[in-house]
């Protein structure tokens, strides 16, 4: 087990310039309540109902096209999903300010929008973003959209079209997002989606992806991708080399949300929050590169009888770190890391 004599970690901040633990994870009010005005319209029965069809199509690997055929459908969908792609999106998005506090994007791309949910999350986090462009091929997605736009949206482009073709959309964007929507494209697409995301970006590409072995794959061939393209890879991973995971395990992470009273109906659940499991990417233009943080913890903290065991994916790989509760300066700023955060190094730990 690597010792402390080999790890610098007293130096690690409880927090970076920007904390992404005070980022709320509900969904905007206005969205809400946009959404609770909709559903005062519907018999919520029916609702989940479509929502229990949608979401087994979903895991048996249907697609959006065969999941959502009308505005209902979409709907069902919004209460069942949103509030965790949300959560998960503004998550990551928090992450990306907190490592680059200076990043100000004001023209951004909502790949696979939906019901722009990604434009919503990174609205919250950079208001003065000034121009937004919604790309779905889904058109009960793009019209529930437009009526659950509100003020923070209402002037953004909305426009039908293919990730892994999408239409010219004019000058490339200072934040490219994609969120939940690359999943569902097809092996065969998935280069043409990434190269298009790519394309359109001038300064931050950010993927986010379901928390799956199968998932992850997908997206470290995309990281592999970007890399070869010119791309520096600036979260979650400290480098941009290959990823030194080695199967069964894999890279992802966590979020809680709170669930409301329909949420909860939908799903039929009891439990009043769930934990949504993600795994995400955010590659830069070298030109606006953002450098990565030392060290990620890639799990929560393991509580032992002496103190903590903590594992990081480093520049030299992965590591795990005993942190010794004698050694209060250490362990008292640890303690507080969780499962994502950034830990900063002095020197790279003996392995275990």
């Amino acid at each position: 087990m690597g010792g402390l004599e080999a790890c610098n970690l007293a130096d690690a901040p409880a927090g970076g310039p920007f904390d992404v633990t005070r980022i709320s994870t509900a969904p905007p009010q206005a969205l809400t309540a946009a959404l609770e005005r909709l559903l005062d319209e519907r018999s919520r029965r029916a609702l989940a109902e479509r929502a229990a069809r949608i979401s087994a199509l979903y895991r048996s690997g249907g697609t959006t096209a065969q999941a959502i055929l009308c505005e209902d459908d979409a709907l069902a969908y919004a209460l069942y999903r949103l509030p965790a792609t949300y959560a998960a999106t503004v998550h990551v998005l928090g992450r990306l300010t907190e490592r680059a506090p200076d990043f100000s994007p004001r023209r951004m791309l909502d790949l696979g929008a939906g019901l722009g949910t990604a434009s919503l999350a990174a609205r919250a986090i950079w208001p003065q973003i000034d121009e937004n462009a919604l790309l779905d091929r889904s058109e009960p997605f793009l019209a529930l959209a437009r009526r659950l736009a509100g003020p923070a949206l209402e002037k953004a482009r909305i426009i039908a079209g293919d990730l892994s073709a999408p239409p010219a959309l004019g000058a490339p964007f200072d934040l490219v997002v994609a969120s939940y929507a690359l999943t569902e494209i097809a092996e065969s697409s998935l280069d043409h989606a990434i190269d298009a995301a790519w394309a359109n970006c001038a300064g931050a590409l950010i993927l986010v992806e379901p928390g799956t072995p199968r998932d992850y794959a997908r997206l470290m061939r995309m990281r592999a991708r970007l890399i070869a393209s010119g791309a520096r890879v600036s979260l979650p991973c400290p480098h941009s080399a290959p990823c030194p995971l080695e199967p069964p395990d894999w890279c992802h992470f966590s979020v809680r949300l709170a669930r409301s009273r329909d949420h909860k109906l939908l799903k039929g659940a009891d439990a009043p929050f769930e934990d949504e499991k993600f795994a995400y990417l955010a590659a830069t233009r070298e030109e606006a590169a953002i450098a990565p943080a030392p060290a990620r913890m890639l799990a929560r903290p393991e509580v032992l009888k002496h103190g903590l065991r903590i594992k990081l994916c480093t520049v030299a790989g992965i590591e795990e770190v005993t942190v010794p509760k004698r050694d209060k300066q250490t362990f008292a700023p640890i303690k507080k890391k969780d499962w994502g955060d950034e830990v900063v190094q002095g020197e790279t730990p003996a392995r275990e």
